[in-house]
């Protein structure tokens, strides 16, 4: 009998037994080995949803995820047992935004492991046979899972097209925001300026680059002397989120918004925005990106596997979600084994 740990509404996670559906002709079966606590998995633990979507019936969360193949996958010449990564962004590849390359925008997505399609908390999941990833002989089953949350420090660097030695303002050092920093440099960014609440985000932060890292927007306003930054990338879960992201910013300046806010509501005086001039974009997902996730960790540019803070069994994910919820010091990165720690085997 599978277990999963089953979402039922705001504050409320619980691990119990749970159904395996049946497979489809275009999917294959894949045993869980490693699958990442994600932002956007507190907020459907907090929230009860993201906007429309809402948790309505107990569903699988996780999206970060990789495991290995219970049959032979003759299609793609993969042997039973091969570690994958998954793609877990299942867009329907026909519509206008499929066509123009924005797979990452499409309406009629099937994403694994947001409501009503139950992810990777569980020790087997059916997947397309098209989401598959496979990977390096170097790579473990931490790397296999790191390489989603990878993929969308990616995208919102590829939106927001740093120029050479450009200074960047980077809010928000959870796992996105750390990656997002490597990511920068590896880009060509210059200063690299943070700001974080929480005292060991701001440690990887200047470990992974930040020239200077802060715990409030008034210290960066400091740093910059008022003027602010060319380029603001926002990484965080706060309503503030976007308000900090336009005090950061320069006159002319350009902002990326990556994160989630909580209670899915922005706080913005419009008019600060309005006087600087700002050009924004937000950022949702990935578009096909795994192909430079994997070089960069390959290449060592970027580090996934200091992120993980926790690595925890499956009945201890509820407990995880609460701690996370609250603040936790300490915590980035939780990496769940539903098929127990035991089982894990990384590079």
């Amino acid at each position: 009998m599978n277990h999963a740990l089953l979402l039922h509404g705001a504050r409320d996670a619980r691990v119990a037994p749970f159904s395996l559906r049946d497979g489809r002709g275009d999917e294959v079966l894949i045993k869980v080995a490693a699958a990442g606590i994600c932002g956007s998995d507190l907020h459907y633990f907090k929230d009860g949803g993201i906007g429309s979507l809402a948790i309505r019936q107990p569903f699988v969360p996780g999206h970060e995820f990789g495991g290995w193949l219970e049959t032979d996958d003759t299609a793609d010449g993969l042997k039973r047992g091969t570690l994958v990564a998954v793609d877990p962004n299942h867009a329907c590849g026909v519509c206008d935004h499929c066509r123009e390359g924005h797979s990452n925008l499409c309406p009629n997505v099937e994403f694994i492991g947001a409501p009503p399609h139950d992810g990777a908390m569980t020790n087997e999941i059916w997947v397309p046979r098209q989401l598959l990833v496979p990977l390096p002989e170097t790579f473990g089953v931490d790397h296999a899972a790191m390489l989603e949350p990878l993929g969308v420090a990616i995208h919102a660097v590829g939106l927001a097209k740093p120029r050479l030695l450009e200074r960047v303002a980077v809010l928000g050092c959870g796992p996105i925001g750390l990656l997002i920093v490597q990511v920068l440099k590896a880009a060509g960014a210059g200063e690299i300026l943070a700001v974080e609440p929480l005292s060991r985000r701001r440690e990887l932060a200047g470990r992974f680059g930040a020239a200077r890292v802060g715990e409030t927007i008034d210290e960066l306003r400091e740093w910059t002397s008022g003027k602010g930054c060319p380029l603001v990338v926002e990484a965080t879960n706060s309503p503030d989120g976007f308000r900090d992201a336009v005090s950061a910013a320069r006159i002319g300046g350009r902002i990326v918004l990556v994160g989630i806010p909580d209670g899915n509501t922005y706080t913005l005086p419009a008019a600060d925005a309005r006087r600087r001039g700002l050009s924004i974009k937000f950022a949702r997902r990935m578009g096909q990106i795994y192909p430079q996730a994997i070089e960069l960790v390959a290449t060592g540019k970027v580090d996934v596997l200091s992120l993980i803070s926790d690595r925890i069994g499956l009945d201890k994910a509820p407990k995880a979600l609460r701690n996370l919820a609250d603040g936790a010091p300490g915590m980035v990165k939780v990496m769940v084994y539903p098929n127990g720690l035991e089982q894990r085997a990384t590079a």
